[in-house]
């Protein structure tokens, strides 16, 4: 099939794009910047001579993106939890799907693939099969939750859409070490060594992409699925990094309630910093681990056959990454540093 892939230079995006290509599906991307595509797809060996070039959010842009695909994945989001960038991500994310997907629908692509986000599922009571949205009003979950309420519309109406819903995702070659990575060097580092109580739904990089490939199947009708990963706790966060590195990494982990509080006032902090000061503890993030929702992840493990990536395996394999890079000192991998050496 002809696929347009937006978001392609992202985190997410950039492992969907060389997950779409091995399927051996026509890729297209609708980017922004184009001077990123060679930064972001060469390391995954990724070829890409298609790329149009504008604003995911103009309806005529996404129009001539779309002209002769069969198939659309939407993964372009701003992912942020920083408070600076709240604006942007109230002006992007909801515009953005409500173009991509609509015009999609209107021109009869299947599927439609919406990349999603665990976020939008959050919530205290639990969830359940039926995967009911969450209940966090903060500005990067709320934009997924309204992008949700769109995507989830056209699903009613009998449109092709399939939601596909990563959750906190790590993993080798990051484009622009994203939040959840970040926070993976400061932990390392020792910098960050309490923890809210509660857990979250954490997936490796490479399984989202997985699953974002095995789901460009047309003539399936509206789906869902949630990318297998694992409910993990600050104790299992940091036990296995200490297992991946042969590092003891002492850490607290406090009430919830009392981070919450606590990243608050970092956010309050941060909103007076430059952009390129950001300590990775968000106050919207402590709401997600604070929820502690357990997701079904079984129909994708079922219909896909596609089980997740040990969660030592994905944290050994983001530390290798970011040594080579350059992005953490080799002294804080362990054991690790000795292959790297």
């Amino acid at each position: 099939m002809k696929v347009l892939l937006t978001g392609g230079t992202g985190f997410i995006g950039s492992h969907a794009a060389a997950a779409i290509s091995r399927a051996g599906h026509d890729l297209r991307l609708l980017v922004r910047r184009p001077e990123r595509v060679t930064a972001s797809l060469d390391p995954l060996g990724v070829p890409v001579a298609d790329i149009v070039t504008g604003d995911v959010r103009d309806e005529e842009t996404v129009a001539r993106a779309l002209d002769d695909c069969d198939a659309v994945v939407h993964a372009a989001a701003v992912y942020s939890l920083d408070p600076r960038r709240a604006d942007e991500v109230r002006r992007t994310n909801v515009r953005a799907t409500e173009v991509v997907l609509g015009t999609a629908a209107a021109r009869g692509l299947d599927p439609i693939i919406h990349v999603s986000s665990t976020a939008a599922l959050v919530r205290y009571g639990g969830s359940g099969p039926d995967l009911p949205l969450g209940d966090i009003t903060l500005p990067y979950t709320r934009s997924k939750i309204e992008s949700e309420k769109r995507a989830r519309r056209l699903q009613e109406d009998g449109h092709p859409v399939v939601c596909v819903y990563p959750g906190a995702a790590f993993g080798p070659d990051d484009p622009y070490l994203g939040d959840q990575n970040a926070r993976l060097c400061w932990i390392l580092r020792g910098r960050l060594p309490v923890w809210p109580s509660g857990g979250q739904h954490v997936v490796d990089v490479r399984d989202a992409a997985a699953v974002i490939a095995a789901a460009l199947t047309p003539e399936q009708g509206p789906r869902r699925y949630v990318v297998p990963g694992h409910h993990v706790d600050g104790h299992l966060l940091y036990r296995t990094l200490s297992r991946a590195t042969g590092r003891r990494l002492p850490h607290l982990v406090l009430p919830a309630g009392l981070v919450s509080s606590g990243a608050r006032m970092v956010d309050a902090m941060q909103r007076r910093l430059p952009s390129q000061w950001a300590v990775p503890t968000y106050a919207e993030g402590v709401e997600v681990v604070r929820r502690n929702t357990r997701l079904d992840d079984s129909p994708a493990r079922t219909e896909f056959g596609i089980e997740p990536r040990p969660l030592v395996e994905t944290f050994r394999d983001t530390i290798r990454w970011m040594v080579t890079r350059g992005v953490l000192p080799a002294r804080y991998a362990g054991r690790l540093a000795p292959v790297l050496t």
